[in-house]
């Protein structure tokens, strides 16, 4: 698989991930948050901070989505092994952690405003865990991209 065919199958997944979040947080989440809301009226207080919880968790989730698509382009260059690579995996490790946080903290402060059951809030564990995953593999990927990248250049140097 050369580059730039690996490239064009990275950014076709980005896109693809891009459309399903759209669909997911634009559409999805508002549904069944009106289904649940008609089934339980009692519970309609918690639609809308939920509702805006989940779609401010959603920003960073698009912002790694760009630093992905600026890294298929430094692959498509032939340019995989590089300092800009190893940046954008940093910065994706730092928006995954700090997602996670915030998801973190949102769900506690439901939760103490009595907007939260006890189960969503050891489910949304689940999902902090799968974000400190991605923040994990993107640091370990940075640091690899980095020695690699060092590696790159003193070979270039090397006569």
């Amino acid at each position: 698989m050369t580059q730039q065919s690996l490239s064009k199958w990275l950014r076709g997944i980005i896109i693809g991930i891009a459309v399903c979040g759209i669909i997911i947080y634009g559409g999805l989440v508002p549904l069944f948050g009106r289904d649940l809301v008609a089934e339980y009226p009692e519970f309609a207080y918690c639609y809308y901070p939920w509702l805006a919880v989940l779609w401010i968790s959603a920003i960073p989730c698009y912002f790694v989505l760009f630093n992905g698509w600026k890294i298929t382009t430094e692959i498509a260059r032939d340019n995989s092994f590089s300092l800009e690579n190893a940046h954008y995996l940093k910065r994706i490790c730092m928006l995954a952690l700090a997602d996670s946080a915030y998801f973190f903290i949102a769900n506690l402060v439901l939760f103490f405003l009595n907007m939260n059951h006890p189960g969503i809030l050891l489910a949304s564990l689940l999902v902090d865990f799968a974000g400190v995953v991605v923040a994990v593999a993107a640091a370990a990927l940075s640091h690899l991209v980095l020695k690699a990248a060092a590696i790159q250049q003193e070979n270039e140097l090397t006569i």
